[in-house]
């Protein structure tokens, strides 16, 4: 991970980076939203307080000198301000404002709880914007069928192996890009490092197994760089690990390639698709799924679980007084 903030953060949100990188074990892409989130904060209280001159571009303003002086000033108005400045500046929708309150809870709680900096925590009283529960975005049986059959070129092996691992073992992609394939044992489990440092266990089924196969006997060999030797994905050019952007950017090629564009499918959405398969068609258990997908609580797996009409309709099918029927009175009185 890149620790650029340990040089450019001021000293009270350093140090909460390194103590959620560190003790927490938060992941990289949580103290990276943490660290811009909270640096926003910044640069609005700064120019909100009159610290910097009017000339002054927002973009431009210097947070490295944020004390925790001004900080014990900061009031949850400060805080509501700024989740309104979000909204109407920034033009953040309601899930980015929430995440913004999320950080900002984390780091004066910390301040407050951990370090003992501040006397009281002004967002202790900071409400969350209630947000819109949406089912995740999945794609079909069809839709999957099609886009590895899009899968064609000279990195065949190698992209059609990507979207396999994705379809077929709701991985994330930093997941993903981290395997090694002296990592896969000779009983097909593979021990991916997850969200948080935390590890799993991951088991491959026939069809990852072939296109692991498939893509092993064209990976190169020569060139490797040497701290990459072992990485299963290797970028065509550089011959080096894979990076993040470069599978979002294979996947995106075969979603347009298969004329899915305008679903916003994408890599992530490869995760839900693995999710939703097995659990709508594989009838994975939604408790089993979780340790599948690396969740910490049941609710989380629970988002991913689509329920379908046919289910739903079997649903009213399958109680068992569904053919229970009242019974006709005789009329007594012919």
């Amino acid at each position: 991970m890149s620790r650029e903030y340990l040089k450019t953060a001021c000293p009270p949100l350093r140090d909460f980076l390194v103590y959620n990188e560190s003790v927490r074990g938060r992941s990289e892409l949580t103290i990276e939203q943490y660290n811009m989130d909270l640096t926003l904060f910044f640069k609005y209280l700064k120019r909100e307080r009159g610290l910097v001159g009017d000339n002054v571009p927002f973009s431009d303003i210097n947070v490295s000198d944020v004390d925790i002086e001004l900080l014990r000033s900061v009031t949850v108005t400060d805080l509501y301000a700024f989740i309104v400045f979000c909204k109407d500046e920034r033009l953040n929708d309601t899930s980015t404002r929430a995440r913004k309150i999320s950080s900002l809870r984390s780091f004066f709680k910390y301040l407050n709880e951990k370090v003992h900096l501040i006397e009281s925590n002004p967002a202790n009283g900071l409400n969350s914007p209630k947000l819109r529960k949406a089912l995740p975005v999945h794609l079909t049986l069809d839709q999957s069928l099609e886009l590895l059959r899009a899968v064609d070129g000279p990195n065949k092996e190698r992209d059609y192996c990507i979207l396999t691992l994705f379809l077929n073992c709701g991985m994330r992609l930093s997941e993903l890009c981290s395997i090694n394939y002296t990592d896969i044992k000779p009983d097909s489990s593979l021990k991916i490092l997850g969200k948080g440092n935390k590890e799993r266990m991951v088991f491959l089924n026939d069809a990852c197994k072939a296109a692991i196969d498939n893509y092993m006997k064209v990976r190169p060999a020569d060139q490797v760089k040497r701290e990459d030797r072992y990485a299963l994905f290797l970028s065509s050019t550089r011959h080096s690990r894979i990076s993040p952007k470069t599978v979002q950017f294979i996947v995106k090629k075969y979603i347009d390639k298969a004329g899915l564009e305008g679903h916003h499918f994408s890599t992530h959405k490869l995760r839900h698709t693995a999710a939703t398969l097995m659990y709508q068609m594989g009838g994975v258990d939604v408790r089993v799924l979780k340790e599948v997908l690396g969740h910490e609580n049941l609710g989380t797996t629970q988002i991913y679980t689509h329920v379908s009409d046919a289910q739903i309709e079997n649903a009213f099918k399958n109680n068992p007084l569904s053919e229970v029927k009242q019974k006709e009175k005789k009329d007594n009185n012919n």
